[in-house]
């Protein structure tokens, strides 16, 4: 493995680390695919640094059982944005 692949695994893992951010957006962090950092974080960083490793392993582990909490509400932000908001008529009988 060539050394500045091995410095970015580890900049990218301490990061992961002290921010807790998604993978999307350490990969915007970084200049790298979403792929790139994960494959860093899960395959390249236990051969560099096992300690590193396993506490974002931990984080990941917790960001996967949260996916569908955070993919519910971007769809909720989502459709409130695109979606005109309907104005409520009152409406009133007449007695």
């Amino acid at each position: 493995m060539h050394d500045y692949i091995k410095e970015r695994t580890i900049r990218i893992g301490r990061y992961f680390v002290e921010t807790r951010n998604t993978v999307r957006n350490i990969a915007k962090e970084f200049g790298v695919s979403k792929s790139t950092v994960h494959k860093d974080l899960t395959e390249r960083l236990p051969e560099i640094n096992s300690d590193l490793a396993n506490q974002v392993k931990e984080i990941l582990e917790y960001h996967k059982s949260i996916r569908h909490l955070r993919g519910g509400e971007a769809t909720k932000v989502k459709y409130k944005l695109t979606r005109p908001q309907k104005e409520k008529k009152m409406e009133t009988t007449e007695v």
